[in-house]
């Protein structure tokens, strides 16, 4: 696993030993950020304040800040993923713009304010088939951890129904190999 692009491009990222975590694949990434940089969905990479949840090995949120991102809150509930994200982050120099947290990105809570949000871009990456896109987007939502007009990279595995929750509109969606990508922005009131 490598950085695709910006800064950071080529560098490699530590992958998992085993299949316990499904990171996105190179190519998936490069097709997310190519359609992140060309394309109006009311954000801007530069500058822009990242939520990886369901983290993995933090590839995304890497990614994010090696396109200009300038934050990025890693949360994973997993002791392993936070090692393997820790491992990357201090590998490429970002714990100044970082932070990774234990938590269940279904059962976030209200956002306080040692988390560095509210966030622009936020990437959903969870384990496939278990249903846990919409009660995250529920908990960004309802817990006010989405600027206004944010925008939300959601993973899917390609045979999953698309998932919708009141809030959120679906901009865009492709398929990469076994991946679905959905991007929605937040209809903030």
């Amino acid at each position: 696993m490598r950085i695709t692009g910006g800064t950071l491009r080529g560098r490699n990222l530590r992958a998992p030993d085993d299949a316990s975590v499904r990171p996105t694949s190179d190519r998936a990434r490069q097709a997310i950020f190519n359609i992140l940089l060309h394309n109006d969905f009311g954000i801007s990479l530069e500058g822009a304040r990242v939520a990886d949840l369901f983290a993995g090995t933090g590839a995304l949120g890497i990614e994010a800040i090696s396109h200009g991102a300038s934050f990025c809150l890693f949360v994973d509930n997993a002791a392993e993923s936070r090692a393997l994200i820790r491992e990357n982050v201090e590998a490429l120099n970002l714990t100044g713009v970082t932070k990774i947290w234990r938590r269940d990105a279904t059962d976030l809570g209200p956002m306080n304010t040692g988390s560095g949000g509210p966030f622009d871009l936020v990437f959903l990456d969870p384990p496939y088939r278990k249903n846990l896109i919409a009660p995250a987007l529920v908990e960004l939502r309802d817990g006010g951890w989405l600027s206004p007009n944010a925008l939300i990279v959601a993973e899917t595995a390609k045979d999953e129904i698309t998932p919708s929750t009141d809030g959120f509109v679906l901009r865009d969606e492709r398929i990469y190999g076994a991946a679905r990508i959905c991007l929605f922005n937040f209809a903030s009131a």
